[in-house]
């Protein structure tokens, strides 16, 4: 499968933009406002932070909104965000360093799109699904700096699923980092029709 197959494939499945466009102007920057706190600052934003935003008779409401669409991720109790498409303040296995802040990706995908969606210097540090073997990603922009153990070598492999419930605690769980191509062939062996394995 090619990468604008894999793409398309992933709109149909998670369409998180036609769902954005769909938003009035306020949860459209309510959803930006998380999403920038979360990469800009490291952290969600505040209650504070929220109402300065919508003012406190709408924020529940609201954010309950972005949670049914998926736009974002809310904390056990329903209340306040942990994470926005592409990055969560949840642990996984993709940490991601930018702007002076650690944080992380919902899945391999997410981790590669950071830098290039705000244009800045990132780190990722991860591992391969079946070795657990470190692979570390350096990217500015769209730019891939360097990676180890090697760009040619390193594949993103995708188990294609509809998301049950949060796409980020189920489909993202399988869109993960494979340590070279035999391994990533290994992997998509396993259950090639509903895998896919691109190169980074």
């Amino acid at each position: 499968m090619d990468i604008q197959s894999a793409v398309n494939r992933l709109n149909s499945q998670l369409p998180l933009k036609a769902r954005q466009d769909k938003l009035p102007v306020v949860l459209k920057t309510l959803h930006k406002t998380v999403l920038t706190s979360l990469v800009k600052q490291g952290r969600p934003p505040t209650a504070d932070e929220l109402k300065m935003n919508l003012g406190a008779e709408n924020i529940r409401g609201s954010l309950q909104r972005l949670g049914t669409d998926d736009l974002i991720v809310l904390d056990a109790e329903g209340k306040y965000p942990v994470g926005a498409y592409p990055v969560t303040s949840e642990t996984t296995t993709h940490k991601i360093f930018v702007n002076g802040h650690t944080i992380h990706a919902m899945c391999a995908l997410d981790a590669l799109s950071v830098a290039p969606m705000f244009d800045a210097e990132v780190v990722i540090e991860s591992s391969c699904r079946v070795s657990e073997s470190a692979i570390t990603i350096q990217m500015r922009g769209s730019k891939i700096l360097e990676v180890q153990p090697s760009e040619d070598a390193v594949m993103v492999g995708v188990r294609w699923q509809m998301p049950l419930g949060v796409a980020a605690h189920s489909m993202c769980m399988d869109m993960v980092f494979l340590k070279d191509r035999p391994t990533a062939m290994a992997w998509q062996n396993n259950d090639s029709e509903n895998t896919s394995i691109h190169t980074i």
